[in-house]
């Protein structure tokens, strides 16, 4: 299953997939330009899920 994620993420242009002919095999993925693109954007819907749970949590204390 992550294996299928990160080959669409690949074909999506998000990260880049180097493989290295050695025994045992390696593969190491790094993110692209338009990957490094949508850290600010992760980082944002990071931060509103951070406030969301906490007022949750809040509304949650409040019920009790």
């Amino acid at each position: 299953m992550i294996t299928q994620h990160l080959r669409e993420l690949e074909a999506d242009g998000i990260i880049h997939r180097e493989v290295f002919a050695v025994v045992p095999p390696r593969v190491d993925y790094s993110l692209t330009g338009t990957g490094r693109s949508l850290i600010p954007i992760l980082e944002a819907m990071a931060a509103w899920g951070e406030a969301h749970r906490a007022g949750r949590a809040a509304g949650a204390a409040d019920a009790a």
